[in-house]
């Protein structure tokens, strides 16, 4: 005699699905999947999404088959699986979105690392370009001290001068530099 599932109460389909038997799981995705659809799409009314979540219930319910402990009722049981599946989709909503916030506030940071390289590139030329443009031995002294790390008495040995002509020359082409710079340093900071 062939048996009708549909007559079967909820704690002998799971006593059947435990043993494996599909046609008890049949029976239950039958009886309950209107059920959990209605009940996932209250939380999330994404329908395409609310598929998705019947459906590993259903993929959970066969995994778990041995192990099942509906306590209370198997549509209780499958409502909860249903309900923490609904809560992993608005998790997941978050990690992703608290992901995307996290890279569009690295891009912001990273622009403004971008437009500070470019500011600080744009002063190099322009004290380069002042530099060049000083008086040849003024320039070269300027260069000594600062570029060669050489001190006044050594730039004085070097080009056969006084140290106190090193130092003015320097002093005097810090000068030069400060006026020239001031107002380009001005229009790149703003």
């Amino acid at each position: 005699m062939i048996a009708l599932y549909s007559n079967y109460g909820d704690d002998e389909l799971v006593s059947l699905l435990g043993q494996g038997d599909i046609s008890a799981y049949t029976e239950i995705h039958s009886r309950y999947y209107g059920v959990l659809y209605q009940h996932a799409y209250k939380r999330l009314p994404d329908r395409d999404a609310v598929k998705d979540i019947v459906q590993e219930v259903f993929i959970h319910l066969w995994e778990q088959r041995k192990s099942i402990e509906a306590k209370g009722t198997l549509q209780g049981y499958l409502c909860t699986v249903a309900r923490n599946k609904v809560l992993n989709v608005f998790k997941h909503e978050k990690v992703k979105s608290n992901y995307i916030a996290s890279l569009i506030n690295f891009e912001e940071g990273n622009k403004s690392t971008a437009d500070e390289k470019l500011r600080i590139n744009e002063l190099i030329e322009l004290v380069n370009a002042e530099v060049s443009a000083l008086p040849p031995k003024m320039r070269q002294v300027f260069e000594l001290s600062r570029d060669a790390n050489l001190s006044h008495n050594e730039i004085a040995e070097k080009l056969e001068i006084s140290p106190l002509t090193v130092r003015k020359q320097v002093n005097n082409s810090l000068k030069v530099l400060r006026v020239k710079l001031a107002s380009h340093l001005l229009q790149l900071l703003l």
